[in-house]
């Protein structure tokens, strides 16, 4: 009998810190028993201090990257992270038409945890017009959902606003992540096309150790994805997962900055049964 791999993509940028973008992404694909492919779209100058320079991979390369994968390897699912120009956009959208039957996890990368912008301007609704459209769901943390929907986002009425709005761009589904609300807890807010919403919560956990919090959820529901759990269930099992990564990395010194996650806490106690998705 031949085996598979569950196997995830990953199209984002290079982070030389190692706690966002394909770095986290391949860590969290890893630590959840997927094997992990990747297509990159920029290199970055990048610690937990903030970002310093961008190098945007040309066009042509990052299309070739992915085709190469996708031809020979076939992944299950397609995680996409950092964009940088209207020319990759474009050329990404153009190549994922071709692969229509597989998911795709869109996490619309704008700004770093250190506050440095990682978009141009101009990319923005380039992203909405071509990639949204083919996204299974879309995953804005507030300041991107912000971008992306011109609201201010203050509470859960405004995320939820802001969530339906963006649904309106035709992607499947919106996942918006209430991370940067304050309080004593997080709340991710999940709707899709037929009217479904979910509201995900978790214990609010003080740290400044959340450098890649989205890209480990994104490449967390890109991997529960994989390896067949239903959407509803992978987005609860990345909060989980995400949340307890968080948790477990808290406390570690890495670098002067905004710290990255534990993500090899043993995830592998996160199990279908355990789960009761909310109401």
């Amino acid at each position: 009998m031949i085996f598979k791999y569950p196997t995830v993509l990953t199209i984002a940028g290079s982070d030389s810190g190692g706690g966002a973008g394909i770095q986290a992404d391949i860590k969290t694909i890893s630590a959840l028993g997927c094997f992990a492919t990747s297509a990159i779209t920029a290199i970055t100058v990048q610690n937990t201090l903030g970002v310093t320079g961008i190098h945007s991979v040309p066009a042509e390369i990052v299309r070739d990257q992915i085709k190469a994968v996708m031809d020979d390897i076939g992944p299950d699912v397609i995680k996409i992270g950092m964009i940088h120009s209207k020319e990759l956009a474009i050329m990404i959208a153009e190549t994922l038409r071709q692969y229509p039957t597989v998911p795709v996890i869109f996490d619309p990368v704008m700004v770093a945890t250190s506050g440095d912008k990682l978009i141009e301007d101009e990319t923005i609704a380039v992203l909405k017009e071509c990639l949204f459209p083919l996204a299974t769901v879309v995953t804005p943390n507030i300041d991107e959902a912000t971008i992306l929907s011109g609201l201010v986002i203050r509470n859960m009425d405004d995320i939820k606003q802001a969530a339906h709005r963006i649904l309106q761009t035709a992607c499947k589904a919106v996942l918006l992540k209430g991370g940067h609300l304050q309080g004593d807890t997080v709340s991710d807010l999940y709707i899709d096309q037929s009217g479904k919403e979910l509201l995900f919560k978790s214990d609010y956990i003080p740290t400044d150790n959340v450098h890649g919090t989205g890209c480990t959820l994104s490449a967390a529901m890109a991997s529960y994805l994989a390896i067949g759990y239903a959407i509803e269930e992978a987005v609860q099992q990345a909060h989980i997962y995400t949340h307890k990564a968080i948790a477990h990395g808290k406390d570690v010194k890495t670098g002067h900055g905004n710290g990255p996650l534990n993500h090899f806490y043993n995830p592998q106690k996160l199990i279908k049964n355990e789960i009761e998705l909310p109401s």
